[in-house]
């Protein structure tokens, strides 16, 4: 310890740091006899030491007993000062370690206390040094106890070094402890467990009898009052079940617990959880394994419901009702207190922590400034709820120094009450308490709207006796079967009814929404999502009114409603490449691949019912939501291919070569998808004929790459707990469904060149590099463009083109006046016109609109020609896509309700059902009737 030496003014040079505030003495003369102890003390220190000790009669007989040490340790860093005092406990043989440890509590007890009253320390740096002896003391306390159980061979198979790691025991620190939040006289929320894989199976029954010791004995040495005092009153009632389980128990029994009978608060309780002494590895594993109970991965607006309901039985047990005042007040768990803060944050975390890990911060000052930060909560809130709590802790710590009581009530004697209000700086106790009591109505008034159901009353519309039957039989359905689920649409049902009642057609919106609620197979979750975001009624609404497919999808996956509020929903499209990079993130974070498939379908489905919701609310049009669709396709392919590469190389190891590619065909590779589109894909891969991978279980090359599209194909389309991706089509590969399900670059040139027919050529101006290799995919590409470019050359381009056209015809011919797909002049009919203009001009565009235009640049067609097919595909394309948006199959336009069918008359820019019609039929018939004359002109020569 450094010497302290003379000064002039103050006595003792210092280090402890600049002073900003003192309390008042509230009995001067106990602060004189302390100050008489410190020699030479003068200044701003004199005046924290006599304010201290003439407040708290605790810090008075600190000083008293420790002022020897005190005097050494302020012309020191006060952080240094409690880090060797902290480092000095290493080693400590057992018998001494209580008295050593009661030391230790004692010395930083008082010099945090200086530090938190001077204002030298901020109350992050007070909480911060009351943890660290926290976290120490137990740590040393179970190495000891532990190594003291190795030396009695009581734990079977665990050696001398093994007592450094706690031997396979670890202890969490739970509530302010685990987030290093400690106040001045906390007791200490521990869970003790021991990891029973360190174990054999006979020795478990051992082992567990030793950790059980430990930890009664560990309890005992930092609770237990003694001549030196204590070190920490434990608690550890928050571990599984406390009435039956063992003070220490296994984490196998511990995880099987909260997987089955966990509860929403023990949820919060593990937002604060971490490995504090013993094996702290073992106790990461355990947190991570328990992560998706803590976090899940909805958006989980039920837990607001669970804790209003627990703040209520925690205000009736403690009698905290009643009117707010400061005399006597819970500073804690009052209204308006510490308790509702916490409860305020780490509710909100729930809800929303599953999908952004950025909210999970056990501290309450950083859980609401990331709050504020992600759009949770305003940032006025955020900063007015920090600002009280800080004030509302130092207030907590000046009651429970001035006895080193656990407590946070404030006094009712006057007395007592200007002690309080002198520690804390004030010279008029009025002015404390009109502070204080504009504090807790502040807080109460922030939180209690976002905890308290909304009560407000609506009256429900008029509804028919058909709509009264429709209502009455919601009841029965399963979304509705708990009581819970039943008082949460009962506060929302008149808002419900209300909205429903605005739609064009009411009775038929309700007849939709009917459906919905029928498929939901739960109710809670999605129910409390929408009564705590009401604009999800009228989005809800809105489909149901519009888009009878799309509101059968959301009762198979009501959790894409997350996205809606869970981030920038209505922001602009961010490309493919974000895309790509934030599944990628998202998969890069999970270890599990059956995880990370299903994390890849729920971020997709997300995805995707944004571009229908955009394209339904006229946000986009047909076209750019074809485009979002294809380009969310390929996001995914592009961030799961190297996830299921990986996967699969944990076997099989990898092939020499430059690796594979996947080609997207179809409208995939022309770059437009509808909301139901499959995917048409080929892989091609790159290595030598006799090459072998490298791993436990080698393949040759063509076994390797056949088995890994396979996988891929799998991770697709194959149905997990989270559905599937896409389906998925391969019959534009090579030989069709008789060849193999990847080619080799050499066979697929060659195939291309020597044995592919016209249609397959058609169909290869259409594919584009989607995934995998992007060296290879650049090699592909040039194979491309040469097979088209020497295939323009063909002698029976046109004739091969109209056998095909014809066949089309014959398979798939028009179902209905309303098919925009199917039939001469729709949009097959046009965009094979399309292909065709791309082969035979031997351009190696893939859209459709450019392959036109590569067309007419050919001279293949003329300008008006151009815009003849294009005008036609516009409007097919727009009915389609907007069609399918709407329903499975091919909608009856005069059958659809009147707000889905002026979506489509809005889309396809005509003013009435008959108008439609003609303008389908006329542009149907010019651009067949073109593409007729097209096909009679002589082969091209270019």
């Amino acid at each position: 310890m450094i010497d302290a030496e003379p000064d002039a003014r103050h006595g003792l040079i210092m280090s402890f740091g600049p002073i900003r505030r003192t309390p008042i003495p509230f009995e001067p003369e106990s602060g004189s006899d302390a100050l008489a102890v410190m020699d030479g003390l003068s200044g701003d220190m004199a005046d924290l030491i006599v304010g201290a000790a003439g407040c708290s009669p605790y810090l008075k007989s600190l000083i008293l007993r420790e002022c020897d040490w005190l005097k050494m340790a302020l012309a020191c860093d006060p952080a240094l000062s409690c880090a060797q005092e902290l480092d000095s406990l290493a080693d400590c043989a057992l018998p001494d370690l209580s008295a050593r440890l009661r030391r230790a509590k004692r010395r930083i007890a008082l010099l945090s206390g200086l530090a938190d009253l001077g204002g030298v320390w901020s109350l992050d740096q007070v909480t911060g040094a009351l943890t660290d002896l926290a976290d120490r003391a137990t740590h040393t306390a179970l190495t000891a106890l532990v190594a003291e159980e190795i030396r009695r061979r009581k734990l079977p198979g665990k050696s001398e070094d093994d007592a450094a790691t706690g031997a396979g025991m670890v202890v969490l620190a739970m509530g302010k402890m685990g987030a290093r939040e400690l106040n001045y006289s906390s007791d200490i929320d521990l869970i003790c467990l021991f990891d029973e894989d360190a174990f054999a199976p006979d020795e478990y029954h051992d082992a567990r009898a030793a950790f059980i010791r430990v930890t009664r004995k560990m309890c005992g040495l930092l609770s237990d009052l003694t001549a030196h005092g204590y070190v920490f009153r434990t608690d550890l009632r928050l571990r599984p079940d406390p009435s039956v389980t063992p003070v220490c128990l296994s984490m196998d029994a511990a995880e099987r617990y909260y997987e089955s009978l966990g509860r929403t608060w023990e949820r919060a309780a593990y937002i604060k959880a971490r490995p504090c002494a013993g094996d702290l590895a073992a106790g990461a594993r355990f947190l991570d394994r328990l992560r998706p109970f803590v976090w899940r991965r909805h958006l989980d607006f039920a837990a607001i419901q669970d804790a209003h309901d627990m703040r209520l039985r925690i205000k009736a047990h403690k009698g905290l009702g009643g009117a707010l005042c400061v005399d006597g007040h819970d500073l804690k768990l009052g209204q308006g207190g510490i308790r509702e803060i916490e409860f305020f944050t780490q509710t909100r975390q729930l809800i929303a922590g599953g999908r952004d890990p950025d909210l999970r911060s056990p501290r309450t000052v950083e859980g609401l400034a990331a709050l504020a930060d992600k759009g949770w909560i305003p940032p006025d809130v955020a900063e007015k709820l920090t600002a009280h709590y800080i004030e509302h802790r130092e207030i907590e710590h000046r009651l429970q120094m001035v006895q080193d009581a656990q407590t946070q009530t404030l006094p009712t004697r006057p007395a007592e009450m200007d002690r309080i209000a002198r520690f804390c700086g004030l010279a008029k106790t009025d002015a404390f308490r009109t502070r204080l009591l504009g504090r807790l109505q502040d807080v109460s008034s922030l939180t209690e709207g976002f905890f308290a159901p909304d009560a407000t009353e609506c009256a429900e519309p008029d509804l028919s006796d058909h709509a009264q039957d429709i209502v009455a039989g919601w009841l029965a359905y399963p979304a509705l079967r708990s009581d819970r689920a039943k008082q949460i649409f009962s506060r929302m049902r008149p808002k419900l009814l209300t909205q429903l009642y605005t739609a064009a057609d009411p009775e038929a919106a309700l007849a939709q929404f009917d459906r919905f609620l029928g498929r939901l197979p739960a109710g809670v979750q999605v129910l409390s999502l929408f009564e705590a975001n009401p604009q999800l009624i009228d989005l809800i609404v809105d489909i149901c009114t519009t888009a009878p497919r799309l509101a059968a999808y959301l009762s198979r996956n009501a959790a894409v409603f997350d996205a809606v509020i869970g981030g920038d929903f209505f922001a602009p499209w961010p490309g493919t490449q974000a895309l790509r990079a934030d599944l990628a993130a998202r998969l890069g974070e999970l270890d599990d691949y059956e995880r990370q498939l299903d994390a890849a379908r729920i971020w997709a489905r997300e995805w995707h019912f944004r571009v229908g919701v955009h394209h339904l609310r006229g946000l986009i049009d047909a076209f750019q939501a074809g485009a979002e669709y294809a380009s969310l396709a390929e996001a995914v392919l592009g961030a799961l291919w190297p996830v299921v590469h990986a996967e699969f190389a944990r076997k099989h190891g990898h092939v020499a070569g430059r690796g594979a590619v996947v080609l997207g065909m179809g409208s995939l590779g022309a770059g437009r998808l509808n909301a139901v589109s499959d995917l048409d894909l080929i892989v091609i891969y790159d290595a030598a004929a006799d090459a072998q991978s490298d791993g436990r279980r080698p393949l040759d090359a063509r076994s390797y790459y056949a088995r890994l599209t396979k996988a891929f194909l799998t991770a697709i389309s194959a149905p997990t707990a989270e559905g599937r991706l896409y389906e998925v089509d391969m019959r534009l590969r090579p030989s069709g469904r008789q060849g193999p399900v990847a080619t080799s670059l050499p066979a697929f040139e060659a195939y291309q060149r020597t044995e592919a027919w016209t249609w397959e050529h058609l169909a290869l101006t259409r594919a584009r590099h989607v995934a995998g290799s992007p060296d290879l995919a650049a090699a592909v590409e040039a194979v491309r463009r040469r097979v088209i470019a020497d295939k323009a050359c063909g002698a029976t381009i046109r004739a091969d083109v109209a056998d095909m056209r014809a066949r089309l015809a014959q398979a798939k011919p028009a179902h209905g006046l309303w098919d925009a797909k199917s039939g001469p002049g729709r949009l097959m009919d046009t965009e094979l016109a399309a292909q065709f203009c791309a082969l035979a001009s031997g351009h190696h565009a893939c859209r459709v609109e450019a392959q036109f235009q590569a067309g007419q640049r050919a001279g293949i067609i003329d300008k008006p020609a151009q815009e003849l097919f294009l005008s036609a595909y516009r409007l097919c394309w727009t009915m389609q896509a907007t069609g399918r948006l709407l329903a499975d199959s091919t909608p009856d336009i005069a059958a659809l309700g009147e707000t889905g069918q002026n979506l489509i008359l809005r889309a396809a820019g005509a003013d009435s059902v008959d108008a439609l019609t003609d303008l389908l039929q006329s542009r149907a018939k010019a651009a067949a009737a073109q593409f007729d004359t097209l096909l009679l002109q002589s082969e091209p020569r270019p």
